[in-house]
């Protein structure tokens, strides 16, 4: 993940190994490409409900949980509406 120096600063979306999607602002990162976020949040999907954001503030992602990092549009991602989104949760990855 050498390529992480392009992100910094930006909106990410990280998908992690056990299912989870955390939104957050990429603040830095290491050698072994563990991962800071500023002003995250998971969000969790739901059949039954919108998704629901939970406020994470400054979080810090082991690199080998990581399974995605891509750059969120935030005016795409602004104009989306949460709360009408009905998806199942992203099951964990088993080995």
């Amino acid at each position: 993940m050498s390529s992480l120096q392009g992100y910094v600063d930006r909106r990410v979306l990280l998908i992690l190994q056990d299912g989870r999607a955390i939104v957050g602002v990429l603040a830095g990162y290491d050698q072994k490409s563990n991962v800071v976020l500023s002003d995250s949040k998971e969000r969790i999907y739901s059949i039954d409900e919108g998704v629901e954001e939970v406020e994470l503030g400054l979080y810090l992602v082991k690199g080998d949980m990581i399974v995605l990092i891509g750059e969120i549009d935030e005016a795409i991602d602004q104009a989306v509406d949460l709360a009408s989104i009905r998806a199942e949760p992203i099951l964990p990855i088993r080995y």
